[in-house]
């Protein structure tokens, strides 16, 4: 079965400015040789702390923000280096859900008028059509038809974010990747949004990216789950087995950091000491063995690989 999407040691630096010339002095190592594949009606978690460049994986893969190396393949085609025109009519096959629902909705525009843009964009069906579609849409999430008239001003943030995903779903994607989509979000509303997602995953047979730091969600939504740290992907396994067997250590330090709601059970504390490394001059070897409190020589000197450690289990661990 070819993925949905397949990235290949794919890479992501920014240039460091500096003076009057605007002279690149250094690069952020945002994403540093990171691969993995998402099969057609899989979700793939993407988890890590702020900064470890999840999000900037989710738009280099989408060519939201151009590549500095490896590959990318959308539905078994290479669509690493397609210019503007080229990738045109693959735009249909992957959207975006952003984190927050108010920024990413013109608030010019009414939401009826912001969920057909795609179609309009795409030239898919008279007006008509597209109105017909998006009301169709706007009740699928959980919305009226009569809101289309309103402006994004008008509705609750969990509405908004409904917006953004009847948006998403206007082209009838293969792929949604979810940039932390509902993180903005109150709890309540926050279960609300995540169970449309998996319904219309079930419906449609659409593939998720789903990019978070809340492990319970994460846990919730996920087949399979991602753990990245400095923009390198330390540990993927189903997400059974990753929350129940952790191999590296720093996914076990995430974990143990998740609040357990029964006061009568205590979780023993894995404090990760020190702080994170600058992207800009992450340390050799395992980026991080600076916090590891196993770390040993070669640590420091070599990057392990990312090796199977037990079927569908891999980890980027010297001691594993």
């Amino acid at each position: 079965m070819t993925p949905v999407l397949e990235v290949r040691d794919l890479t992501k630096h920014f240039a460091v400015r500096k003076g009057l010339l605007r002279r690149a002095v250094g690069k952020v190592h945002a994403v540093d040789g990171v691969s993995f594949a998402i099969m057609p009606g899989e979700t793939l978690g993407l988890v890590g702390e702020s900064g470890c460049g999840k999000s900037t994986v989710g738009r280099t893969a989408m060519r939201l923000i151009e590549p500095t190396g490896g590959t990318i393949r959308l539905k078994g085609q290479d669509i690493t280096t397609l210019g503007r025109g080229a990738l045109r009519p693959h735009r249909r096959d992957m959207q975006i859900i952003f984190q927050d629902p108010y920024a990413s909705l013109n608030p010019r525009i009414p939401a009826g008028a912001i969920v057909g843009e795609p179609m309009r964009v795409h030239g898919l069906g008279d007006a008509q059509a597209r109105e017909e579609k998006v009301a169709a849409l706007f009740q699928r999430v959980g919305l009226r038809a009569a809101q289309m008239k309103n402006y994004p001003h008008e509705f609750s943030g969990g509405q908004r974010q409904r917006i953004g995903i009847a948006r998403a779903l206007a082209l009838d994607p293969a792929l949604i990747i979810g940039d932390e989509p509902v993180s903005a979000l109150d709890v309540s509303i926050q279960a609300q949004v995540i169970n449309l997602l998996k319904d219309l995953q079930q419906e449609r047979g659409l593939s998720y990216l789903f990019i978070a730091h809340d492990l319970a969600v994460v846990r919730h939504i996920s087949h399979r789950v991602a753990v990245m740290y400095l923009g390198r992907i330390v540990e993927v396994a189903e997400t059974k087995a990753l929350f129940a067997t952790p191999q590296h250590p720093y996914t076990e330090a995430l974990l143990a950091a998740v609040p357990v709601a029964d006061p009568r059970k205590r979780r023993p504390r894995r404090i990760i000491q020190g702080d994170v490394p600058s992207p800009i001059r992450p340390p050799p070897g395992c980026h991080f063995h600076t916090r590891c409190p196993y770390a040993e020589a070669r640590c420091r000197e070599v990057a392990p690989p990312l090796k199977q450690v037990a079927p569908g289990h891999s980890v980027a661990c010297h001691l594993r």
